[in-house]
C-alpha cells in the first residue's frame, strides 16, 4: 500500500485540564505574601526577618509554583489519528492511544466537575485499564468529538483496505476468518 492514499494528520485540539486546579495554589499564594509580609515586620530582629522571609518563599515554592508547573507540563493532543497524552516536569512521559484501536469513549463526573462542565475522559482500547484524560474542560465536547473522529478513522481504514484487497485476492479471507 502506498502513502498517497492516506489523509495527512491533523491537529483537533490541543487541551490542559481544567484551570480551576489552581485556584487553590492561587488563595494559598495571596494568604502566604501577606502573613509573610506581617511577619516580616512584625519581628525585631534582622535573622528572624530573614526566616520568616525564607519561609514565606519556600512556602510559595511548593504550594503554588510546583502545583502551577504540573498544570503548565500536563497536555492532551486530539489529533485525526491519534491521542497524544504528556505530563512530567522532571520525567517526562508521553502516551499515545491510535483512535482506529479505540471503541469507547466515556466521561467520568465527579465532585465539583459537573458544575464545570469538566470531567475524565476514559477512552476503552481493550486493555486491562483505560486510558484516562484527566479534568478536561467541556468533557461532553471532547467525548463527541473523539466519537466522530473514531468513526471516521474506522471507516477510512475500512474504504482504504477494500481496494487493496480487491487488488491482491491472496489477501482475501474466507468465511470463517482464516
Amino acid at each position: 500500500m502506498t502513502g498517497e492514499n492516506r489523509v495527512p494528520e491533523r491537529a483537533i485540539a490541543r487541551l490542559r485540564p481544567h484551570a480551576r486546579v489552581l485556584v487553590l495554589p492561587s488563595i494559598a499564594l495571596v494568604v502566604v505574601v501577606g502573613a509573610g509580609t506581617f511577619g516580616v515586620f512584625a519581628v525585631d530582629e534582622v535573622w528572624q526577618s530573614l526566616t520568616v522571609l525564607a519561609v514565606a518563599i519556600a512556602s510559595v515554592g511548593l504550594f503554588w509554583v510546583l502545583p502551577l508547573l504540573r498544570w503548565l507540563s500536563t497536555q492532551y493532543l486530539i489529533t485525526t489519528r491519534r491521542v497524544v497524552l504528556r505530563s512530567g516536569f522532571f520525567v517526562r512521559t508521553r502516551h499515545e492511544v491510535l483512535l482506529s484501536r479505540s471503541y469507547d469513549v466515556t466521561v467520568r463526573q465527579s465532585g465539583l466537575q459537573p458544575a464545570f462542565r469538566s470531567g475524565d475522559v476514559l477512552i476503552t482500547t481493550g486493555a486491562d485499564r483505560p486510558v484516562v484524560m484527566r479534568d478536561v474542560p467541556r468533557a461532553d465536547i471532547v467525548q463527541r468529538a473523539l466519537g466522530d473522529v473514531m468513526e471516521a478513522s474506522t471507516t477510512s481504514i475500512t474504504t482504504i483496505r477494500r481496494p487493496v484487497e480487491a487488488a491482491e485476492p491472496g489477501l482475501r479471507r474466507d468465511r470463517s476468518g482464516r
